[in-house]
């Protein structure tokens, strides 16, 4: 194992909760509901797709930068405030660390709000970060891990990718690397080179290991 890729949203912090807030929050200021329903089409997705869904069920005449720095300064006040890393996740970092295996995080997340979410968890913990911001094409096109190896100077068939979204399974895999599913808001059906488990304290990094070919 050259590395192992972290998703942030849903996978390494608990933050699809107040996603679901600030969306709720800005969708008011458009004029229209937002339902969990709604949020679960765009799990994984980019800001940007973000908006333009956001947009279209509002029907609201509203500028699209406008309704992005909506989101962006409510993301970033919001986790700042902090954000609770999720079970497992840590312990998992930690132990990736001690056996000396490079650790990066990838998220279809812009920079301003990483940055917010890393005060907590600790930019000194990974190797690579990732954004949208570092990309032209977010999850779930490949672009991102492939990104990361690069910066990394890895083999994507080396490495082992976690994640709790469809997008992010995707890109994950169209980048050639396994992948540890651990669903949030939609299902993941495991798949070769891939594990799906209910949690990150379920796994460990003999069972990343495992994943790669001999």
């Amino acid at each position: 194992m050259q590395a192992a890729f972290f998703d942030m949203d849903g996978l390494l912090v608990d933050s699809e909760r107040v996603w679901l807030q600030i969306e709720t929050e800005v969708m008011t200021r458009l004029g229209a509901e937002w339902t969990p329903e709604h949020q679960a089409h765009l799990v994984g997705g980019s800001m940007e797709r973000t908006v333009e869904y956001m947009l279209a069920v509002s029907g609201a005449s509203v500028p699209p930068e406008s309704v992005r720095e909506w989101m962006v300064t409510g993301m970033v006040s919001r986790l700042s405030a902090g954000v609770r890393v999720m079970p497992g996740a840590s312990e998992l970092l930690d132990a990736l660390r001690a056996e000396g295996v490079p650790v990066g995080l990838v998220t279809s997340s812009l920079k301003d709000i990483a940055d917010a979410v890393l005060k907590s968890v600790g930019r000194e913990r990974f190797d690579v970060v990732v954004t949208a911001d570092d990309v032209t094409r977010t999850k779930p096109d490949p672009e991102p891990y492939l990104t990361a190896a690069r910066l990394l100077g890895v083999q994507p068939v080396r490495c082992v990718v976690l994640e709790d979204s469809p997008n992010g399974v995707a890109a994950a895999t169209a980048a050639g690397c396994a992948v540890v599913a651990v669903p949030s808001l939609l299902p993941v059906e495991p798949a070769p080179g891939r594990l799906v488990v209910p949690s990150l304290t379920e796994i460990g990094v003999a069972d990343l290991r495992d994943l790669l070919p001999s």
